[in-house]
């Protein structure tokens, strides 16, 4: 494990990523293991200690338009049993299916201390929600979020989850002096690269791990445009660390 990052992860492609503490803890976000890019199902997951959805899309969740009550999210959680914190209206939905997990309902500026490490709720600038199928009609799932979480020795992460570029991503900076984020590139959904590398400005983080890219032909942000940007803004010291999806970085 690189101790310059102080943990190591996997991105599964899209916004899933897997996080592994130096003291061993398992946190999950947004596992959309059935996105095109993933070498991975949802089924391969065989632990996750804290299991964290930015929204309730489905490609965040982790479902086929329409079908969101059969998400990986849900999956993983009956089988593995995490702790999910999540916001509130989500948390409430969450709740009326038997998945065994800890559901812990919170909002944004909220902090839930579990496993070691704690879990702050932060603003992001999207939407939620998605389609339920079986209804007929549209299902609120709550807020768009992001999350903080700082590890057991200290070392914090900050996934942003779907959000375009906002001022107060700087009180976040300020506040939590994340030491890596996690931030989406594509554009049209989400910020693409050049208002991505303001994030970065406004945060002061320096080292970067770009998600929610090259999944759909849309989604035309990349790495080397976003290592452009900064350059731009002379932040060319800015690490941007892109692994292939699957691909351990320790």
């Amino acid at each position: 494990m690189a101790e310059d990052l102080g943990f190591r992860f996997t991105w599964y492609g899209h916004s899933c990523i897997e996080v592994e503490s130096r003291a061993g803890t398992r946190i999950l976000f947004d596992p959309w293991f059935g996105n095109p890019r993933s070498p991975a199902s949802a089924d391969s997951v065989e632990r996750c200690d804290v299991l964290l959805v930015t929204h309730g899309h489905h490609d965040h969740l982790g479902s086929v338009p329409g079908q969101i009550d059969q998400a990986d999210a849900l999956s993983i959680a009956r089988r593995t049993r995490p702790t999910w914190p999540s916001i509130h209206e989500l948390s409430l939905w969450l709740e009326s299916f038997d998945l065994g997990a800890e559901i812990i309902g919170m909002n944004k500026g909220g902090t839930v201390a579990t496993h070691g490490v704690g879990v702050t709720m932060v603003h992001a600038d999207h939407s939620a929600g998605d389609w339920n199928g079986a209804l007929g009609l549209p299902i609120y799932l709550g807020e768009a979020a992001g999350f903080v979480v700082e590890l057991e020795d200290g070392v914090t992460i900050y996934h942003a989850g779907d959000t375009a570029v906002f001022g107060d991503l700087r009180i976040i900076g300020d506040g939590h002096r994340p030491d890596v984020a996690f931030l989406p590139i594509g554009g049209h959904y989400t910020m693409g690269p050049a208002s991505a590398a303001r994030a970065i400005e406004l945060l002061g983080v320096t080292t970067v791990v770009p998600i929610h890219y090259g999944t759909f032909p849309i989604l035309t942000g990349s790495p080397e445009q976003l290592r452009e940007e900064l350059e731009r803004l002379n932040l060319g010291d800015v690490r941007v660390i892109a692994p292939e999806p699957g691909q351990l970085v320790t």
